[in-house]
């Protein structure tokens, strides 16, 4: 593998990361100061997410047949190009240059620039990362990506934090930088060409996200994305209802999220790479750690404990998230490696999509039903993987 290639897509998904994170920290309350409602700040997210979900399949099928290069920095621009459409109007319309009534549909707009085209990005990267890389190390490479990614959205909001001091503006237009840096870093250092094995694209088949290689593994990655987007969304509310007397509410917030992304972090660390476990055995154990980890939030309200779930949680992710992609990978023939990460990619965004509409109103039933609801469904996963033999099929580090 081009080392230096891989560097440049790890440094484009961790610019991605300190953008995405970001946005989710400062734009809300920003909108909501400006005039608009909750509602409307949680939709610009919901139809970006739809956006992603809509278009990341095709773009790893079309990382196929163009290369992985230019899909990949495509991505990077598009996601540049929506920090700064999302940053413009909320800054012409605090200085009175812009009238409110136009804010939520540019928002909208340039969120939607990172859904339709950000999610290029990511699918191109694991395909070009699968292309050039043996079975044996599949699952640790895939594990170096999404950690890149993970250490961006750990690092966004503190570097953000310290870029704001300048102005509201300057972390949007620094990240919007970054992403350009990484797109030309990726441009001098990765050669573009189609999908190996793909000699002529307009007579290759295409693989179904229906093949029984495939579905079984969106399945997981799309019941585990709706867990975990109806626990990252909830932290906030959960926290300040089940715990109203604690001092430096937002501190504490953030330092629950950062507990979640570092030890999802150290998990892919310690159990791809320097205790390498095979696939089957991460996605059994992932499984079984998240599912756990909602059950004791349920069972037991208590601040400390919720820490140790809210960790045990990220060492579950670490766990399953790179197994996924690499035994969805390992499945694949080498021409339909962008169209099925594009797949996995185009799942992930059903948690977020999902969560205003199935759990949020369990949430607001009972907070402890909707972690007993999070758990019911990982166990479901946890028979399915048994009974599945695909699973048990690609056991490759």
């Amino acid at each position: 593998m081009n080392k230096s290639g891989s560097k440049w897509l790890k440094f484009g998904l961790f610019t991605v990361g300190l953008g995405q994170s970001f946005v989710f920290v400062i734009v809300p309350p920003l909108a909501r100061e400006l005039g608009l409602s909750e509602v409307q700040a949680s939709s610009v997210f919901a139809l970006s997410a739809i956006g992603w979900a809509l278009t990341s399949a095709a773009w790893g099928r079309a990382s196929d047949k163009y290369g992985r290069r230019n899909i990949a920095i495509l991505g990077l621009v598009g996601y540049s190009a929506s920090l700064i459409a999302m940053i413009t109007p909320l800054f012409l319309v605090e200085k009175n240059i812009l009238d409110l009534v136009f804010l939520f549909p540019l928002l909208v707009f340039g969120r939607m620039l990172n859904g339709i085209l950000g999610s290029a990005t990511r699918p191109a990267s694991f395909a070009y990362v699968a292309d050039n890389s043996s079975k044996d190390k599949r699952t640790v490479m895939f594990a170096r990506l999404e950690s890149s990614f993970l250490i961006g959205t750990v690092a966004g909001p503190l570097i953000g934090g310290f870029l704001v001091l300048i102005s509201k503006e300057t972390p949007f237009y620094m990240f919007s930088f970054l992403g350009l840096v990484a797109s030309l870093g990726i441009y001098k250092n990765i050669e573009n060409k189609p999908s190996a094995g793909l000699i002529n694209p307009k007579n290759s088949p295409k693989v179904s996200w229906r093949s029984k290689t495939v579905w079984p593994f969106l399945f997981i990655a799309s019941v585990s994305s709706l867990c975990l987007a109806s626990l990252i969304q909830t932290i906030g509310f959960y926290l300040f209802d089940t715990f109203p007397n604690i001092d430096d509410l937002p501190v504490v917030i953030s330092m629950t999220f950062a507990l979640l992304s570092i030890s999802t972090i150290v998990s892919q660390y310690l159990f791809t790479d320097a205790f390498p476990l095979t696939n089957y055995k991460l996605l059994i154990y992932g499984i079984l750690l998240i599912c756990f980890s909602y059950m004791v939030m349920a069972f037991y309200p208590k601040i400390s404990v919720y820490y140790l779930a809210i960790i045990v949680n990220g060492l579950g992710g670490g766990l399953l998230r790179p197994a996924i992609s690499s035994s969805l990978s390992l499945a694949q023939s080498p021409e339909h490696q962008g169209s099925v990460a594009g797949y996995l990619g185009s799942v992930y965004p059903i948690g977020h999509i999902l969560t205003p509409i199935l759990a949020m109103p369990i949430y607001a039933y009972n907070p402890a039903y909707l972690y007993y609801f999070s758990s019911f469904l990982c166990f479901i996963c946890f028979l399915f993987i048994i009974t599945q033999s695909v699973f048990s099929q690609n056991i490759s580090k």
